[in-house]
């Protein structure tokens, strides 16, 4: 859909451009695909989402498909074997925060997983925004900053408040899709149906 107006950001790389057309701010309730963004939005700090979008394959090879089970039994063998990958960024703080937070999710699940943590903090809710233009989106917010405080409290890694609202923002807690976009109005009908 090269001549519908979109988010500025995406530009027009076709894979940056299917990944906010199909799957950016549409709400999401997937255990598993909601680790893999936590994981991948660490993994983008100090670097552009082109570049973990672009590894985003090489992630799940990697990480046993986000297999929370899996990931929070590696051991320093995984960790040796992640950080010889070339398919993911090596950096061994976000490869062990990746353990790390797939520890933390599963005692989680004792209070309703990831879907019910987080969609509790918008009340099960999306936020429509209806941000005029990029400007206007800020890299965190005071729900972000909660989120980002509690969960660190919780044991989680790479989750400070400009991740954590990246999170939000992918996963659909937020509709920061800019009121030109055609994906606003898509998202927020889709968000009602819900």
């Amino acid at each position: 859909m090269p001549n519908r107006p979109r988010c500025t950001w995406c530009g027009t790389d076709p894979l940056y451009c299917a990944y906010h057309d199909e799957e950016w701010g549409v709400p999401l309730h997937d255990e598993r695909a909601l680790f893999e963004f936590l994981i991948l939005e660490g993994a983008q700090a100090g670097l552009s989402w082109f570049t973990i979008l672009k590894k985003r394959e090489g992630y799940r090879r990697a990480f046993d498909h986000f297999d929370v089970e899996r990931i929070a039994r590696y051991g320093e063998a995984d960790v040796a074997r992640l950080m010889a990958d070339a398919g993911i960024v090596r950096n061994r703080l976000k490869i062990e925060s990746t353990i790390t937070n797939a520890r933390a999710t599963l005692a989680l699940r004792e209070t309703g997983g990831l879907d019910a943590y987080f969609w509790n903090f918008v009340d099960g809710r999306p936020i429509d925004n209806a941000r005029k233009n990029i400007g206007q989106v800020p890299a965190s917010t005071p729900l972000s900053d909660a989120i980002s405080k509690d969960l660190k409290k919780r044991g989680f890694k790479f989750v400070g408040s400009t991740i954590v609202y990246a999170h939000m923002q992918a996963t659909g807690m937020v509709n920061d899709h800019t009121v030109d976009c055609f994906r606003h109005r898509e998202v927020a009908a889709a968000a009602q149906r819900k």
